[in-house]
């Protein structure tokens, strides 16, 4: 089975474009509720992903005290200078289930790409959990409770 029954597409996700400024960036994470979201350029290709925590100590790092932190500063830096390059891969629209499983350990959702690398959406760990879960029940193997 491939992941696009899975797919959580990309009008559901929040998201930033990788232009806007570190500002605009963090308001939208804090709205999303999210710890982590992708990142996309103008031509909505896959950039990378962006975390409070990337955007918090990148600030830090950037200014010599917490005084020097101003909406002015987070105006003049973009959210291309704070992303997490490489770090969370996507997957082709096209994998199968069983090579995210990997991914999902260390990540909360695994961005998925079309084969022009455009970003089209998101698989989230919970998704893929449940589908071994499911996979599991049926093969005679643990036996999950059906509700937690």
């Amino acid at each position: 089975m491939n992941i696009a029954s899975f797919l959580m597409p990309k009008s559901e996700v929040a998201y930033l474009h990788d232009n806007m400024t570190l500002r605009q960036g963090a308001e939208k994470l804090r709205r999303s509720g999210f710890s982590a979201i992708p990142v996309i350029d103008i031509e909505d290709r896959y950039v990378g992903v962006i975390s409070v925590g990337d955007i918090l100590w990148n600030t830090l790092a950037f200014n010599q005290s917490l005084d020097d932190i101003t909406m002015k500063k987070m105006e003049q830096m973009t959210v291309r200078e704070f992303i997490q390059n490489g770090k969370v891969k996507p997957a082709c629209i096209d994998t199968a289930m069983e090579h995210l499983l990997e991914r999902a350990i260390s990540q909360n959702f695994v961005p998925v790409v079309d084969d022009r690398n455009v970003f089209i959406g998101i698989v989230t760990r919970s998704d893929i959990i449940k589908y071994f879960m499911d996979k599991c029940r049926e093969c005679g193997g643990f036996d999950f409770p059906q509700k937690m």
